[in-house]
């Protein structure tokens, strides 16, 4: 049966609920991932030890009826583990490809800079092209396909620091925050209530939302209206990022193209069919923050790149 665009809508808020019956807060997060599935992106979430980020990919994969399949990336994984390989049969005097975990619908990528840029670097052929060469060989991933993965703060130990390139692959880096109190407590009483982490089959959790309902709902992406000027401001953010005297490295034309993605499946989430400055400044943060590099000495000075892109936006003059 074909998902209306209504009903596809109804879907992904579903998603978000769902999701809600396992992590208390990080709605910001939880609306991210929505908004990556929509774009076709794959998103990266940043935050201390302890603060639900694995959980909040394990409870978006048990919202969906899709595949998944989970890597924890440790020093010693070999970019084989991931991709797959090939392996020799004796039976049959040949070599025959063992598809790696890569070969799913969404793929969590647990801890990903705890392993060395080698092994990082298996996964950007995937996430760009969809697909993955062994041997001189492409082989298609299925459709869709969503790499969620999961990183510390890079002044962690332990930890690698992923490549301009690698970031750059993902559409969104979410934050996730220490919960306020009030959040905390809402965990400490489900926990206390018996809820199992490992358990979301038990929280309640079930699939609300599959192929039909994602294609549905991207269909509905594509017809949102951008008007020009909508366009001119997406480009003059993106190039006073460029300019920016606390910036080595600002956002490039895929930076561009991504903020007006991410701000149209906004538009579209939020019941609307064309894009409003409202809709670019709501992404902005997630969209570009990866895309941006500190000068040092604004680093020395405890500038972050959040605190760069916002100052932008409430500079470049926004359309009417």
């Amino acid at each position: 049966m074909t998902a209306t665009t209504d009903s596809a809508r109804s879907s992904l808020e579903a998603i978000r609920t769902e999701i809600g019956k396992a992590v208390v807060g990080q709605d910001s997060a939880v609306t991210g991932l929505v908004v990556a599935l929509l774009c076709r992106g794959h998103v990266l979430l940043e935050g201390v030890p302890g603060v639900a980020k694995t959980l909040l990919v394990r409870a978006l994969a048990a919202s969906l009826a899709l595949d998944t399949k989970r890597v924890q990336f440790t020093p010693d994984l070999m970019p084989s583990d991931v991709t797959g390989s090939l392996v020799y049969d004796a039976r049959t005097a040949e070599f025959s490809f063992q598809n790696g975990p890569v070969f799913t619908n969404l793929l969590l990528a647990d801890e990903i800079n705890r392993t060395p840029p080698k092994t990082q670097s298996s996964l950007l052929e995937a996430m760009e092209e969809r697909q993955v060469t062994v041997d001189g060989t492409p082989r298609a991933l299925p459709e869709p396909f969503l790499v969620a993965a999961t990183m510390n703060p890079v002044e962690y130990e332990g930890t690698y620091p992923l490549p301009e390139a690698q970031l750059d692959r993902f559409l969104l880096k979410l934050t996730v925050p220490l919960p306020s109190r009030e959040n905390e407590i809402g965990v400490l009483t489900r926990h206390a209530a018996g809820f199992n982490p490992r358990d979301l089959r038990a929280a309640g959790l079930r699939p609300v939302a599959g192929a039909a309902e994602l294609e549905a709902a991207r269909d509905g992406v594509a017809k949102v209206a951008v008007s020009p000027e909508i366009a001119g401001y997406v480009v003059d953010v993106c190039r006073a990022t460029r300019e920016s005297p606390s910036l080595t490295l600002g956002v490039s034309p895929r930076g561009a193209t991504a903020l007006l993605a991410t701000a149209r499946a906004w538009a579209w989430l939020t019941g609307r069919d064309y894009v409003t400055p409202d809709d670019v400044k709501a992404l902005a943060l997630p969209t570009l923050r990866h895309r941006v590099q500190l000068r040092p000495e604004a680093e020395m000075e405890g500038v972050t790149a959040d605190a760069v892109i916002t100052a932008i936006l409430s500079h470049v003059p926004v359309p009417r």
